[in-house]
């Protein structure tokens, strides 16, 4: 079997190895791909990874011996579902390897909010403390978040995860999701609630829920009218999620206190985004998810999707290939 991988080094950039998956057939590994260098790589593969090298129905049609895709992450939205379904071409993905890593990052965020750590650590090595008259200082207000409330919108293992995190904090949790959470999911501190009563009692608003058409643009003007004054936005889930002119507007008039985003609606980030200038506004360039224990989870799942796979018992496979599944 040849196996191609289109666009393997921001799995992979050096710290990992691609061995486990070069036992299971003739493995050619490219760090990236342009869309006129697509077509040409795929000649003859069987098998075809991608992370964000773009697989439409056109390429999938000059491709005639593909029959299986791999996306090296959890969203698919680069590949054409519909059309690999009707070509009889399994897609499978790699999901829920990269929780542990969000969570840790958004909380993260949250507490370069509350303090502002990198700010204050320049200022000290350009001077600031040595001139200083008191034996301290702050440039920012800081934040306790014992007491305060954190809305969690999408609840699933990431969401889990930042509530546990919020939690150990000493926060109020507020969530709600797509679909009804069932109360095994709630513990003490947790309510789950719907998406009008946690825009006005959340001190702290974070995303976790995938892009779709109906939550497109869902953080917007007319949402965030409905936030407490001051509230803390947080996005690690998918930067349209968040109209950006309108949050940027938010941060400018200070009704949106301080905002954090790990994905914006281009990436990489386009020189004209309206982020890029916005006040209290940290951008993170999508990281979240690439610590190297969440990239060798991937690493691992990714091996055992093309195994199974090859045995015939595809696992993870997110469209329905011949309408058989």
């Amino acid at each position: 079997m040849k196996i191609v991988i289109l666009d393997g080094y921001t799995e992979n950039p050096g710290d990992l190895s691609w061995d486990a998956l070069g036992k299971l057939g003739e493995l050619t590994v490219y760090e990236r791909s342009s869309p006129a260098e697509t077509v040409e790589r795929m000649q003859g593969a069987e098998a075809v990874f991608t992370n964000k090298t773009v697989i439409s129905d056109e390429i999938m049609g000059k491709c005639p011996g593909l029959k299986f895709i791999g996306v090296l992450a959890t969203g698919v939205n680069i590949v054409d579902l519909g059309a690999a379904a009707k070509r009889n071409i399994v897609v499978s993905n790699v999901p829920s390897y990269g929780w542990p890593s969000v969570a840790q990052f958004t909380m993260a965020l949250l507490l370069e909010m509350c303090h502002h750590v990198g700010e204050h650590s320049r200022a000290v090595k350009e001077g600031e403390w040595s001139r200083c008259p008191d034996f301290c200082f702050w440039k920012y207000p800081l934040v306790e978040l014992a007491g305060k409330t954190i809305g969690i919108i999408g609840y699933g293992h990431v969401g889990q995860a930042v509530a546990r995190l919020a939690l150990a904090f000493g926060m109020k949790v507020l969530v709600c999701g797509r679909r009804e959470i069932p109360d095994a999911l709630l513990t003490e501190g947790i309510r789950k609630t719907d998406l009008e009563e946690l825009y006005r009692q959340a001190d702290v608003i974070t995303l976790h829920c995938p892009l779709t058409e109906e939550n497109r643009g869902m953080i917007n003007r007319q949402s965030i009218e409905k936030m407490k004054d001051g509230v803390f936005l947080i996005n690690t889930a998918r930067g349209p999620l968040i109209d950006e002119h309108d949050l940027k507007n938010a941060l400018e008039s200070g009704k949106v206190g301080g905002a954090a985003a790990d994905v914006l609606s281009s990436e990489p980030v386009s020189a004209d985004n309206p982020l890029l200038n916005a006040p209290n506004m940290i951008i993170t360039p999508h990281i979240a998810w690439a610590p190297k224990e969440a990239r060798q989870r991937l690493m691992d799942i990714t091996v055992e999707n093309l195994k199974a796979y090859i045995q015939g018992s595809p696992v993870h496979v997110v469209n329905n290939p011949g309408g058989s599944r």
